[in-house]
């Protein structure tokens, strides 16, 4: 598990394709790495990697199949920076929000402009992902905390601080851009502890509005 709160950019410093899969190096740069050792868990841009090999400046990792079709991971590029985190610990501040490092999907930056000297971003995520995204909730973006300013539909808006532009990738995003979308872990158990035994049952139709009526969620301005 991890906070969101991004403690280094690094940069690709290797990629070596093993078949399907792909070995990455990552030159971690002012990350800390005395208290990391094989098998432990990094997130590199959203994506929770374990580390293979650590050869001093950086770690190694593999990168699966399945990580590489879900992801950005296999659009990486040498020289590519991309944003790192340590896997938290129960003395770790959790000042951003809950986040796996299990990439959803992957969402598409629509606009952007400067906003003082914050920017805004107008970002859409997948259909099937928008429901899981509220105002004022938070999402996950390239490994980062965010806030949800508003939605609308499919689309939402985010408002990046300075420090936030200073210290990680997010700066670089431009419109046309994908990038790695974590929704909030917690409405993700929440819709499935909603469907009851309907969750054991193949082709369930999902949250609808006659089981959110039956939870009492709806229909209160009727009664």
């Amino acid at each position: 598990m991890f906070t969101g709160i991004i403690q280094a950019v690094g940069e690709v410093a290797a990629l070596q394709p093993k078949g399907d899969d792909l070995r990455l190096r990552i030159r971690t740069g002012k990350l800390a790495l005395d208290d990391v050792a094989i098998g432990d868990s990094i997130a590199t841009s959203g994506v929770c990697l374990t580390v293979v090999d650590l050869p001093g400046d950086g770690f190694w990792a593999d990168v699966s199949a399945e990580t590489l079709a879900c992801t950005r991971a296999g659009e990486l590029k040498t020289g590519d920076r991309v944003n790192l985190e340590k896997a938290l610990t129960l003395s770790t501040p959790l000042g951003g929000h809950l986040v796996s490092g299990h990439v959803d999907g992957l969402g598409e930056v629509i606009s952007r402009h400067e906003d003082g000297r914050s920017v805004r971003f107008h970002m859409r995520a997948p259909d099937n992902l928008a429901h899981y995204i509220a105002a004022k909730g938070s999402v996950c973006i390239d490994g980062i905390s965010l806030t949800v300013n508003a939605v609308d539909g499919a689309g939402f808006e985010l408002n990046i601080v300075p420090h936030t532009l200073a210290e990680t990738t997010m700066g670089e995003l431009r419109p046309g851009q994908t990038f790695n979308l974590e929704v909030d872990i917690i409405a993700r158990y929440l819709e499935r502890l909603l469907l009851g035994q309907r969750a054991a049952q193949p082709g369930h139709e999902g949250i609808t509005e006659e089981l959110l009526q039956r939870c009492g969620f709806t229909g209160a301005a009727d009664r």
